[in-house]
C-alpha cells in the first residue's frame, strides 16, 4: 500500500493508494513539530505503508518525514526531486527552482488529459504552468485567494476574516458579498485572462486542468471548458511512484 503526501506551506494532504486513490487527510503544516508528534498525528493515514512518496515545498519538513517512515514504519521514502523519474522534461532558466507540486501535478495532467495543457493550481500561491509536448515550457505565480484575503484583512481595519461563498452576482449589496465578488470573480476572470494570453503567445489550445485546495470556490465561475481535478498532484505521485519502481 503506497501513501502519498504533498507538504504544503499551508496543509499537508495524505491518501492511501492500494490500486485506487483512497480519501484524502488533510493537516495544518506546522513546522515546529517533532517527528514524534508528526507521528502521533499522521500514524492513522501511514499504517500499513509499505513505500511512501513526498511532492514538498517546504524544505524544512523533509527530514522530519524521511526519519519519522524510517524509525516507525522502516521505510526511507522517495521525494520527488533531481534523480527521479517523472515523464516530465523541463525548459526553463533553472529547471532545480521548479517546484515538486508542479512537476507532480504536470505528471498528472500529462497521464491522464494532455500532453499539451495549462495546470491553474490554487493553493498558497496560484501558479500557472504551461506545458507542451510534454515539456514545462514556463510558469507564473501569484498569491493565493487565502493570502489575498488574509492580507487585505490585516491592512484594512474595518474588515473582519470572512468565509469564501461563491457569489450569486458580479457586485454584493453587503460587505460580505461584496468582499466574496471581489476575490472570487476576480480570481477567476483573472484566470481566464492568463490562460487566454497563454493561448495567443503560444498559439496553441491546450486543455486548462484547475485543481488546489482554493479551486473549489471558483469552479462554477470558470464557465468555459475545463478540467476541476482536486487530486491531481496525488495522481502525479503515484504516477511518478510507477516509473520509477525496479
Amino acid at each position: 500500500m503506497l501513501v502519498v503526501i504533498d507538504i504544503g506551506n499551508s496543509n499537508i494532504v495524505l491518501s492511501r493508494h492500494d490500486g485506487t486513490l483512497g480519501p484524502t487527510y488533510r493537516f495544518t503544516t506546522d513546522k515546529s513539530k517533532s517527528v514524534d508528534e508528526y507521528y502521533v498525528l499522521l500514524k492513522d493515514v501511514l499504517e500499513g505503508a509499505s513505500d511512501i512518496i513526498v511532492s514538498s515545498v517546504v524544505p524544512e519538513l523533509n527530514a522530519i518525514v524521511k526519519n519519522l517512515a524510517q524509525k516507525y514504519l522502516e521505510i526511507t521514502p522517495t521525494f520527488v526531486g533531481p534523480g527521479v523519474k517523472t515523464g516530465v522534461k523541463i525548459i526553463v532558466d533553472n529547471p532545480k527552482e521548479v517546484g515538486s507540486d508542479l512537476v507532480a501535478s504536470a505528471a498528472a495532467a500529462i497521464q491522464e488529459y494532455s500532453d499539451n495543457c495549462v495546470i491553474v493550481d490554487m493553493g498558497t500561491a496560484t501558479t500557472f504552468t504551461y506545458i507542451e509536448q510534454k515539456v514545462i515550457k514556463g510558469v507564473a505565480i501569484m498569491a493565493g485567494l487565502v493570502t489575498q484575503k488574509d492580507a487585505l484583512v490585516k491592512g484594512a481595519s474595518q474588515l473582519s476574516q470572512f468565509e469564501f461563498t461563491t457569489p450569486k452576482q458580479i457586485l454584493g449589496t453587503n460587505t460580505i458579498d461584496c468582499l466574496n465578488s471581489g476575490f472570487l470573480w476576480g480570481h477567476s476572470l483573472m484566470i481566464r485572462g492568463m490562460v487566454d494570453k497563454i493561448k495567443e503567445t503560444y498559439g496553441t489550445d491546450p486543455k486548462v486542468i484547475v485543481t488546489g485546495g482554493a479551486a473549489r470556490f471558483i469552479a462554477e465561475l470558470l464557465d468555459y471548458d475545463i478540467i476541476y481535478d482536486e487530486l491531481l498532484l496525488l495522481k502525479g505521485l503515484v504516477a511518478i511512484h510507477r516509473k520509477n519502481q525496479n
